[in-house]
């Protein structure tokens, strides 16, 4: 029975080991002589991406009063942006609708789209209100972390 408790140790270091090594925050393992969840089920949310800053560039030169009058007003797109590495799909299923389409108002906290990541579908909530401007990336398209998934306006 000692010799089972040490192989037992030896495969939880190993899993914690392999944690480490890849990121991962969670792992669920099972088979026939031990079922093993290591991590926590609700990892904490991604620190948000700091913004880059745009090159120095020499100042530009005031526009002229007839210029500013023939440009209306616009207020700056923002966008929801990827979370996490994965697929992105516009609806629960494809025989679903979309959650949203281009010219659909949405508030903070609505679900917009699914992130699939490692077989888990993550509903990816607007942290944003305003209206869907267009959206960024195809069904079933792979995204990156960060990357703007839905332009609002």
């Amino acid at each position: 029975m000692q010799f089972e408790t040490n192989a037992l140790t030896d495969a939880v270091k190993e899993f914690i080991g392999i944690m480490k090594d890849s990121g991962l925050s969670y792992m669920y393992v099972k088979n026939d002589k031990f079922e093993l969840e290591l991590g926590q089920k609700n990892p904490p949310p991604a620190p948000p991406m700091m913004p880059a800053m745009p090159p120095m560039a020499a100042a530009p030169a005031a526009p002229t009063a007839s210029a500013a009058e023939q440009q209306p007003a616009q207020a700056p797109a923002k966008s929801i942006k990827s979370p996490i590495v994965g697929t992105f799909y516009s609806a629960p299923s494809p025989t679903k609708p979309p959650y949203v389409k281009v010219g659909d108002k949405v508030n903070e906290g609505d679900i917009v789209c699914i992130v699939e990541s490692m077989k888990v579908m993550n509903e990816i909530q607007a942290d944003i209100s305003g209206t869907v401007a267009s959206i960024a990336v195809k069904d079933g398209e792979a995204v990156e972390f960060g990357q703007p998934l839905i332009i609002i306006e």
